[in-house]
């Protein structure tokens, strides 16, 4: 015989815990801090250049390539001399972040362990001490955005008071392949970020960042193999220029990217500078094809439905996108018209690449591109998006 059950005691639904941006690092062609990075992307400054490493005699011989940098009072000799530059990048761009969040070795030691971790993309994935969750992910093209959102779920769970995560890629290196006979797993994916300001009214932004996963090594010979990039030698400077109707293929650039995230009470109670909050983020795919996105759209028009919808943000509260944009002519296209269906005709919304000033960083985009959204909304300018002289056709 079946029989009601009552519950005896009320379960109080839990808080929920809210996730801020506390710290910033990066290491990029415009710059290795974050103010310096963003004012060169305020005036305008292009990153791209002729290729200096190393000689180089193909076709393509430019990229937003890092001239200065040292990881020198960041890193040990020892690990310098032994360790990629991407791996340096990271260390470097991590490091920063902590100390622009006010983390040093006293104040770590009063936090739980057991509530701190690392989620970055292509690179180290751990650090010393920190107990919590410590992981890599590789997702091409999207790495930093998967580890932001991932980070940013180990807090929603209540399983961290503090996280770093970003990503890092050095890949301007003369060697790779692309296979595309040997694909497997993911097609084309998406991923989008809601990051809005604290304070009111609200600031709402999307970092988004796109992949699509095939077999390759990913240094330059890979990608002139596949025809990704753009073959304009004779002037890097306008090599690279999103949603522009002479648009022939990105542009490699290197760097790396980090963001501290912090639950927003722990954040508080040490007095930490909030440059933002973490709201919600997504992933969608769309499996059409191996290195196209669906030409409707499909996947990134759900993504960006899917970010709002579970952040609880309106559409047209949104006034800011830093967009995928590769100067790649479908892909762009692509990813303005899926914004449109999205957002409708926003006069508000304002909308650029980064990328057409520092190239494709690949794992590294989508932490790059958080930081200098991050510094949009903090300074409440956003940066200029060069070299779009003639709209592609559709736009």
């Amino acid at each position: 015989m079946a029989i009601t059950v009552q519950p005896t005691k009320q379960v109080e639904p839990k808080k929920k815990r809210r996730v801020v941006v506390t710290g910033l690092g990066v290491v990029s062609p415009l710059g290795h801090d974050p103010d310096e990075f963003y004012t060169n992307l305020l005036n305008g400054i292009n990153g791209v250049s002729h290729i200096e490493t190393f000689y180089w005699k193909k076709t393509h011989r430019i990229a937003g390539e890092i001239k200065n940098f040292t990881a020198d009072d960041w890193v040990s000799p020892k690990i310098s001399k032994r360790a990629d530059k991407f791996m340096l990048y990271l260390l470097t761009a991590g490091k920063k972040a902590l100390v622009d969040g006010g983390i040093t070795k006293q104040v770590m030691f009063e936090f739980d362990k057991n509530k701190c971790g690392v989620v970055i993309g292509s690179a180290h994935g751990g650090m010393k001490g920190w107990m919590g969750p410590n992981y890599s992910i590789s997702t091409a093209c999207a790495t930093s955005n998967f580890c932001i959102v991932n980070a940013a779920n180990h807090f929603i769970k209540g399983e961290t008071d503090l996280m770093l995560c970003g990503g890092s890629d050095a890949a301007i290196i003369p060697i790779g392949n692309c296979n595309e006979n040997l694909s497997y797993g993911t097609k084309f994916a998406f991923s989008y970020l809601i990051i809005p300001k604290l304070q009111f009214p609200p600031f709402y932004c999307l970092p988004f960042c796109a992949i699509s996963n095939y077999e390759y090594n990913t240094g330059l010979g890979g990608y002139i193999a596949c025809r990704a990039l753009s073959q304009r030698n004779d002037d890097p400077t306008k090599a690279s220029h999103p949603w522009d109707m002479h648009g022939d293929g990105f542009v490699m650039g290197e760097g790396a990217g980090v963001l501290l995230l912090e639950e927003l009470e722990h954040a508080k109670r040490r007095g930490a500078n909030i440059y933002a909050e973490f709201l919600r983020g997504s992933f969608t795919n769309d499996a059409y094809h191996i290195t196209k996105s669906h030409p409707d759209g499909t996947g990134i028009v759900l993504c960006m439905k899917k970010a709002l919808a579970e952040s609880g943000v309106a559409r047209e509260d949104v006034n800011y996108i830093n967009a995928h944009a590769t100067s790649t002519p479908s892909a762009d296209l692509n990813e303005y018209q899926a914004i449109v269906r999205v957002f409708g005709e926003n006069t508000k919304l304002r909308m650029n690449s980064t990328k057409s000033m520092i190239g494709h960083l690949l794992g590294a985009a989508g932490a790059v591109e958080a930081v200098a959204t991050v510094k949009a909304i903090k300074t409440g300018w956003i940066h200029p998006n060069i070299n779009l002289e003639f709209p592609g056709e559709g736009l």
